[in-house]
């Protein structure tokens, strides 16, 4: 993620916003993080509302997650 200081973004909008549209950019205020710029597509994707429980339902990227044992001593059952 690209991250521009504020005066640079005053100085220079035009570039910023072509950074832009390569991915959201950080503008920062004294070396903190205060403003997000991203093009007005990539906002309609985030607000957007679904329309139907499919849309609810679907999760648009895949989450990579480990279980770890929560440490109970059960032992399975023998059937």
């Amino acid at each position: 993620m690209v991250t521009v200081a504020a005066a640079t973004f005053n100085r220079h909008p035009s570039r910023v916003k072509r950074a832009a549209a390569d991915g959201p950019v950080v503008i920062t205020d004294h070396d903190r993080p205060s403003f997000v710029l991203l093009t007005y597509a990539e906002y309609e994707r985030l607000t957007k509302t679904p329309t139907d429980l499919a849309a609810w339902l679907e999760m648009p990227e895949d989450i990579d997650f480990e279980i770890e044992p929560v440490g109970l001593d059960i032992e399975a059952a023998d059937l």
